[in-house]
């Protein structure tokens, strides 16, 4: 991989709402950035809306003081201080080429240069400007809100200086954590071209089988394997306005033989619904709204008038799959097998026109769109045989592409061989597809052997150099009593084998928490002895965590709740993604972190006093990031990030290797803790919101019980162990009342809390 660091100051034109979030990102980094716009005033405009926007741009408010703000009649020549120039100005084109002779006469020979635009080829950018900009320029599309959506569409010329790409790749990937990938110079590049084209078919088929917007939207969602907001949601939340400039740039760039050009001319539907100013979210309604009193309304597509939304019945909107879905045989099941028919033909179409194979375009619409599987992992997953059989009946002309694929005799986009996974390129021919640089993977090492050791909850693998992974693979990664026995198991193997241990997994969540429908139902049957044991081994698990001979590297990534998050606090270090969610959440089922949670709280804030810590224990507070998770203590200073979610366990994996040699477990600590007097202090920071109403009788009954834990119970002179005894046993004492069952029950069965 080309050496990313070269890039040490990025400067991004245009301070509206995506260059903004560009900045923010680059921010987000710990890069400085200067955010220039046509004056100085706008500039900070944009930029102090950062604070305003949700979800949120920045991961820290800190990350805001990295971003330098600026005009272009006063400050274009500061340019010369970057390494990379980005716009992101209107989607002009005489606009963009006025700007970038600008940026030609100041910045910096050699500077990498791009355009953020959507649509406007690299070709007619270029067209005109000398060629030494040329050479250093490239299109980097973002997807919006840059912060959170993982693709970046990588577009360069046949002037571009490949290290020139390599490098803005290898930054984009390492610092920026994007997923790059490397798109041909085509109208609307991979993602729009074919996601447009995607909600343009689902409009079409859900007025051709009569379906409302509710029964398309639940089709095309879950059941497809598309985002929840489905098609009609989408479209609202994009801005209806969006999709018909992006259509009509479609159209003028298109060849006239595309088959995409009767799609593109907008149905009447979404004419009338433009004249209207119904675009969606932002003008506060298209085809949803919310009614003052915050009722959802549906637009019915007949009348054209809002309705109260309606619940959708339909067997297709219940399916657990694409496949399922298309073997049914009601409304829902004909519309979607439209929608994805001409989807996915199109996309085979034109797939050897728009990228380099069809791991990019799977890949541009994972990360784009959100799609839980690309279009060619789409026609892995239903079958091609019966696919080409629907179009072949439908009358519809079968791509090349899928006549290649079927003639392999494999009938697949892509297979497992014993060298590794493989896809079908272009060319007819199967191609290795090895891992990313500077990725690990689970499934890497599953491939090359067994577990040294496991069970149903979890298994403990050989990464390589001395290091073991411990990977949990329940649901949610969710803790049981077979998941400490792994832990268990994989402190004695690891103490007699290997140097370092990493704990991570390739899902998208470390570990949700404790198994609460095994506590529950141990509960409710009067099993204490189990819950008791159980929470015991936890205990002792996570602490031969803490004091191990050998380093122990946390690799969270997603979620890290409850439970998880104890396993977190009791790592000697964590290598942690960017977007780490993690909190102890306990309360919000009636319980209180047994796990050493509340005793890790407790020694974590003692410098300043526990009362932090026992705010965030009481308030179920959770990180939105990674550095708000070191704000709360959860991370150290000692703990690493990683931008790229796909680079956490190698990276981990390095920093366990550099840990051997120079680590030494630390000594159990032994603190001095108020006992009552310290109890009855904490209690009364929650008498005021219980008065006000922003607890409930029961917040406060938990919160009594994390009190007398975090002020020693007795006080004076505490171990940790100590600590862990008073988890535990107040732990079961809330295990025994009504209402904490009653909050389990109520989040198992909704996923919500019950305000009890």
């Amino acid at each position: 991989m080309a050496d990313h660091t070269t890039i040490k100051k990025v400067a991004v034109l245009g301070a509206g709402n995506m260059g903004a979030g560009i900045a923010g990102q680059v921010a987000n980094a710990g890069l400085p950035v200067l955010l220039l716009d046509v004056t100085r005033e706008a500039a900070e405009r944009g930029k102090q809306d950062l604070f305003k926007r949700k979800p949120a741009p920045l991961m820290s408010a800190a990350a805001a003081d990295l971003i330098e703000t600026g005009g272009f009649d006063q400050d274009l020549p500061r340019l010369a201080e970057a390494d990379w120039i980005v716009e992101v100005v209107v989607e002009r084109l005489p606009v963009k080429q006025a700007l970038f002779e600008r940026v030609e006469r100041v910045r910096r020979p050699g500077s990498i240069v791009s355009s953020n635009t959507s649509g406007i080829r690299l070709s007619e950018i270029t067209a005109g400007l000398p060629a030494s900009f040329a050479a250093d320029f490239c299109i980097t599309h973002f997807f919006n809100p840059p912060r959170y959506m993982g693709l970046l569409e990588l577009i360069a010329g046949p002037a571009t200086r490949p290290d020139a790409v390599d490098t803005l790749r290898a930054f984009c990937t390492v610092q920026l954590g994007k997923e790059v990938v490397d798109a041909r110079d085509t109208p609307s590049f991979i993602g729009n071209r074919i996601g447009i084209l995607a909600m343009l078919a689902g409009v079409r088929a859900a007025q051709r089988h009569g379906l409302t917007v509710e029964q398309a939207d639940a089709v095309a969602g879950k059941p497809i394997g598309w985002p929840g907001t489905g098609v009609f949601g989408l479209i609202d939340l994009v801005g209806l306005d969006v999709l018909a400039d992006v259509a009509r740039n479609m159209q003028s760039q298109l060849p006239a033989g595309d088959p995409a050009h009767p799609l593109l001319e907008l149905p009447p539907l979404l004419k009338t619904l433009l004249e209207r100013g119904w675009i969606g979210r932002k003008a506060g309604g298209g085809f949803y709204r919310m009614t003052a009193d915050k009722q959802r309304e549906a637009l019915d597509l007949s009348t054209l008038e809002y309705r109260p939304a309606q619940k959708v019945d339909l067997a297709s909107a219940k399916a657990r799959g694409p496949k399922d879905v298309l073997a049914g045989d009601d409304a829902g099941a004909r519309f979607a097998a439209d929608m994805l028919g001409y989807t996915l033909a199109y996309t085979a179409t034109v797939a050897s026109e728009i990228a380099g194979d069809v791991r990019a375009i799977d890949t541009a619409m994972r990360e784009g769109y959100s799609w839980r599987a690309g279009p060619f992992e789409l026609l892995d997953e239903i079958g091609l045989a019966g696919f080409v059989e629907r179009l072949a009946a439908a009358g519809e002309p079968v791509p090349a592409l899928l006549q290649k694929a079927q003639a392999t005799g494999d009938g697949r986009f892509y297979r497992e061989e014993a060298d590794g996974p493989e896809y079908l390129g272009f060319d007819g021919a199967y191609h290795a597809a090895p891992s990313a640089a500077g990725t690990l993977a689970v499934a890497d090492l599953r491939r090359a052997g067994k577990p040294v050791l496991g069970n149903a909850s979890a298994s403990l693998w050989d990464m390589g150099d001395g290091v073991a992974l411990l990977e949990f693979h329940t649901k949610m990664n969710a803790l049981d009593e077979f998941s400490v026995e792994a832990m268990e198991l994989t402190l004695d193997r690891v103490g007699r084998d290997f140097q370092a241990l990493v704990i991570g997994s390739d899902a998208p969540h470390f570990c949700a928490g404790a198994n609460l429908k095994r506590m529950l139902d141990a509960a409710r049957a009067g099993d204490f002895t189990f819950l008791d044991g159980f929470i015991d081994g936890l205990q002792h698990a996570l602490m031969g965590f803490k004091y191990a001979p050998f380093p122990v590297v946390g690799a969270p990534r997603g979620l890290a709740l409850g439970g998880g998050c104890e396993v977190l606090l009791h790592c000697n270090v964590l290598q942690a993604h960017a977007e780490l969610n993690a909190g102890l959440v306990e309360l919000r089922v009636g319980l209180l972190p047994a796990g050493g949670g509340t005793k890790e709280m407790t020694l974590r804030h003692l410098d300043a006093g526990v009362e932090r810590g026992f705010d965030l224990v009481v308030g179920s507070v959770t990180s939105s990031s990674a550095a708000d998770a070191r704000a709360m203590r959860v991370l150290t200073d000692y703990c690493a990030i990683t931008m790229h979610r796909r680079r956490v366990l190698a990276d981990a994996k390095a920093l366990a290797r550099r840990m051997v040699g120079a680590y030494a477990p630390a000594r159990p600590a032994v603190v001095n803790l108020p006992g009552p007097a310290g109890r009855a202090a904490l209690e009364a920071r929650v008498a005021p919101q219980v008065e006000a109403g922003k607890m409930t009788a029961h917040d406060a009954v938990v919160a009594s019980h994390i009190a007398a834990v975090m002020s020693g119970g007795a006080g004076g002179e505490v171990t940790e162990h100590d600590l862990l005894r008073l988890e535990r046993e107040h732990f079961l004492e809330l295990l025994r009342l009504p209402p904490s069952q009653a909050r389990m029950e109520h989040m198992l069965a909704t996923g919500k809390p019950l305000r009890n």
